[in-house]
């Protein structure tokens, strides 16, 4: 009898242990569960991520485009702008090109001496026509650009010979060979003078 309850009761602990082997194995299981579990909500948080980091990339080479786009589209704006700025400042500019051979034909015909009556009076007529086309070009900023006895500026003036002259400075202006003209603050014709070696 005691062999038979020895017998039990090793098989009674032989149960337990299975017992307890099997509560082992269903928690290791149920852990082995809970790792799986983590991993994913890991894997899912970690695509989360880098998802956000990819639209965060996006979002800020848009809004780069759209700064480079907007700063493009005011300096066309300003360009603009200053162009028919330009464009009214300088309207007349071809007109007036066209006109200064007229100017110096009409200054040339007032050189000439009048010997009678007739010609006084056609170069009179001539002189009246003559200050109106002056005062309407001046109208439009055409002024003329002074030369004698100024110091030679290439800006406005242009050399066709040099002279001597001991009285006056080097590089001083001695005699205006052809009128020049500006526009406004824009050179139409330069002067073509003689300089002071």
């Amino acid at each position: 009898m005691t062999e038979t309850t020895e017998n039990k009761d090793l098989v009674q602990e032989d149960v337990q242990a299975e017992n307890e082997v099997e509560e082992t194995e269903v928690k290791v299981e149920e852990t082995e569960v809970k790792v799986e579990e983590q991993e994913v909500e890991l894997t899912i948080e970690e695509q989360y991520e880098a998802k956000l980091a990819e639209l965060q990339a996006k979002l800020d080479d848009e809004e780069s485009r759209h700064l480079r786009l907007r700063a493009d589209f005011d300096n066309i704006r300003r360009r603009n702008q200053l162009d028919r700025e330009a464009a009214e400042k300088y309207r007349a500019q071809t007109l007036l090109s066209d006109l200064l051979p007229v100017i110096d034909n009409f200054e040339r015909a007032l050189q000439v001496e009048a010997t009678s009556e007739e010609t006084a009076s056609i170069v009179k007529g001539i002189e009246m026509v003559y200050r109106s086309l002056i005062e309407a070009t001046e109208k439009e900023g055409l002024q003329i650009i002074k030369a004698e006895g100024e110091q030679f500026d290439p800006n406005v003036h242009q050399a066709v010979m040099q002279e001597q002259d001991s009285e006056k400075e080097s590089g001083v202006v001695l005699r205006e060979l052809q009128k020049g003209y500006m526009l406004k603050d824009r050179v139409l014709r330069p002067t073509m003078v003689s300089v002071n070696e």
